[in-house]
């Protein structure tokens, strides 16, 4: 079973920073891709950034990259998005899932989401 827990959403001020957790398992991280993808009310899904087992790369939206990192950490099992310069477009329920594809459109299991809000 895929278990995916999401923390660390908060509300922010523009230019400022935040780092969502996603816990999830050893197999999960070995054997699955991961990443974030986030959704805005009335607004489509959008991938943020994933990372791909099989080819070792991660992948970042043209919205994010430069800004948000995603970060695996396999001592604690743990998948990270750190986001810098955040932006009141950046505001958005944010999924940790599984799958990862060059698109950023390819997405599994997903955890409960965790609440971004970039507001001054």
């Amino acid at each position: 079973q895929v278990q995916l827990v999401e923390s660390g959403g908060d509300e922010v001020q523009p230019g400022g920073s935040l780092r969502l957790s996603c816990e999830t398992s050893k197999f999960t991280l070995d054997y699955f891709g991961i990443g974030w993808f986030r959704q805005a009310p009335g607004k489509e899904r959008e991938g943020v950034s994933c990372f791909n087992v099989r080819e070792g790369n991660t992948y970042y939206a043209d919205s994010v990259r430069g800004r948000f990192t995603l970060i695996r950490d396999y001592e604690g099992n743990t998948v990270y998005l750190q986001m810098n310069d955040v932006k009141p477009e950046d505001t958005a329920t944010y999924y940790c899932a599984t799958g990862c594809s060059s698109g950023l459109n390819t997405f599994g299991h997903k955890g409960q989401g965790t609440q971004v809000t970039v507001s001054s």
